[in-house]
């Protein structure tokens, strides 16, 4: 789904060439049903399987984005001249990333292209966010982001996140501790990469995200459409990448390149 920050997060589904407004199906009663086919959302050819959220097998194995360096940024291979796509590399890894501080089930470190702000936090589920670094490549993220995964999570309870919102966290007070913990960790990596590679960011302005949900869930099921092609519920909310139903919930990411149907009921 495309996002746009406003009071309350705005949402569209992409269906064809065509974007659903999500947000005024709020309280109605929806079928959302899959037809079967998926198109590789690179090269738009027909797959049976979808691989790394919406991609052909080939383009799965071929493609720089779907290398396991996206997942794990501080495995970055650029500079040893084996990335799968050079100048698919040049535009995304070798500019400048934030490191991050955000509130989602709770205070996690995290990682972004500079603009991809705030559509990644969104993503994620976040209710606050704070830029704490700004550095040169995504592997410098990888590895600023690895120097304080012993001190903070760097991963989000999916499900804790849409059971409802995390409690407030004062994040500055949380960057200047790990910037104290990591004193020593943070001064290697500056002297190995320059003091302009790796900036730390004061008092950078924090992101307030709120979501439009009339109601969480208690219980989170997740609906899984090539085992059940048909989903049928009131829509309560969306948060994330997530649509939240009465009857379940449905990470919508995970299944782009489907044809979907959408339809009130």
């Amino acid at each position: 789904m495309t996002t746009e920050l406003s009071d309350e997060v705005q949402y569209q589904l992409p269906l064809g060439d065509s974007h659903l407004p999500m947000n005024a199906l709020l309280g109605s009663a929806l079928s959302l049903s899959y037809s079967g086919q998926i198109n590789c959302i690179a090269c738009d050819r027909k797959t049976n399987k979808s691989f790394s959220q919406g991609f052909c097998y080939p383009c799965f194995k071929r493609l720089a984005q779907c290398d396991t360096c996206i997942m794990s940024p501080e495995k970055c291979h650029y500079d040893a001249g084996t990335c799968r796509e050079p100048q698919w590399g040049e535009a995304n890894c070798m500019i400048d990333h934030f490191v991050y501080l955000s509130n989602t089930s709770g205070v996690k470190v995290g990682i972004t292209r500079h603009s991809q702000v705030p559509t990644r936090w969104i993503d994620q589920g976040a209710t606050q966010a704070q830029p704490i670094f700004r550095v040169s490549t995504r592997l410098q993220s990888g590895l600023v982001e690895t120097m304080f995964k012993s001190h903070v999570a760097d991963k989000t309870s999916w499900q804790a996140m849409l059971k409802g919102d995390a409690e407030p966290v004062d994040l500055e007070q949380r960057r200047q501790a790990l910037m104290s913990a990591c004193g020593d960790e943070l001064a290697a990596l500056q002297e190995r990469f320059g003091l302009q590679a790796i900036t730390p960011l004061e008092g950078a302005e924090e992101t307030r995200i709120r979501y439009p949900v009339l109601e969480h869930p208690t219980k989170v099921k997740s609906f899984n459409l090539d085992k059940a092609p048909l989903i049928e519920g009131t829509l309560q909310g969306i948060k994330g990448q997530y649509l939240i139903f009465d009857t379940g919930v449905i990470n919508m990411r995970k299944y782009a390149g489907y044809h979907l149907e959408v339809a009130k009921i």
